[in-house]
């Protein structure tokens, strides 16, 4: 969903009337680099340095005197360099240029300053609980730099196995899982929840008398009563996953949707309604 709404940012950036129109890559670019997808580049210029990182966090200057903001997420850092020959831009050309793309976009400017010579803007897009910030350095023309983070929370890549999760539940009586993945508003079980669900089934298999609550969990984004109705819509999806793929017994199982009643960390940070999201297995 994420990726699908940073296509349509592409789109409508590329009609903007900017001066940020060329898509096309160069001849010079760094191996393996390429634009992001929300902007395109100054014509004439290559791409010198390139770093993606599928996760990592970057800091953003929200204020003059670099107060701060820690966003984390897909991080993309280019460096362009101007190929010889052409007319370089002032620095602040480019930011305008960067700027104007973003505003057309519906994006806003959180800061515009000066330092050291260095022209710099902060500028973020937010759709629903997509954000997008991008932090643009330019210099005296002949160089730029970008900074982008599409914010979202890091994904569970290593889950609990079954033993783990079956000493749980018997000292605590429950079990949090991560690691079962939904996209936003939708309780359709993505692919990549596979190897959580497999032990999910693995310990079931092994105690066969063991009965689960499985209890879905949201952060408290939205109104409580679609939260209600999409934990309990999720906590389903994993009960009917179980029988029908795993063939577990359906009266070894019963879902129940919490919504954001149980928090296990605060909501006010992206890390806290990570760990709200969470599926519970629960001794019945």
């Amino acid at each position: 969903m994420f990726r699908r709404f940073l296509g349509i940012v592409l789109t409508i950036l590329l009609t903007a009337q900017a001066g940020v129109l060329f898509a096309a890559g160069d001849p010079n670019d760094s191996e393996g680099s390429k634009d992001p997808a929300i902007f395109t580049r100054m014509p004439g210029f290559y791409i010198s340095v390139y770093e993606e990182k599928e996760f990592d966090k970057c800091e953003f200057p929200i204020t003059r005197d670099y107060k701060m903001e820690t966003v984390e997420g897909h991080y993309l850092w280019i460096q362009y360099n101007a190929n010889e020959g052409i007319k370089q831009p002032g620095g602040l050309q480019v930011i305008r240029n960067y700027t104007n793309a973003a505003l057309a976009a519906g994006g806003k400017k959180i800061i515009e300053f000066e330092d050291g010579g260095m022209q710099n803007v902060t500028l973020k897009k937010t759709k629903g609980n997509a954000e997008i910030w991008a932090h643009i350095e330019a210099g005296g023309g002949d160089n730029y730099s970008i900074h982008i983070i599409e914010k979202e929370a890091m994904r569970q890549d290593v889950v609990a196995d079954a033993s783990s999760l079956a000493g749980s539940i018997s000292s605590t009586g429950k079990a949090s899982v991560y690691g079962i993945y939904f996209d936003t508003g939708k309780s359709d079980i993505k692919a990549e929840s596979a190897p959580a669900i497999q032990e999910i089934a693995k310990m079931l298999k092994a105690d066969a008398k063991l009965k689960l609550y499985v209890v879905g969990h949201t952060d408290n984004a939205g109104t409580f009563s679609s939260n209600v109705t999409l934990s309990n819509s999720r906590a389903d999806a994993v009960v009917k996953e179980l029988v029908s793929k795993y063939s577990i017994a359906a009266t070894r199982l019963q879902a129940f949707g919490a919504g954001p009643t149980s928090p296990v960390q605060s909501n006010t940070t992206e890390e806290g309604k990570a760990k709200n999201r969470r599926v519970e297995l629960v001794a019945q």
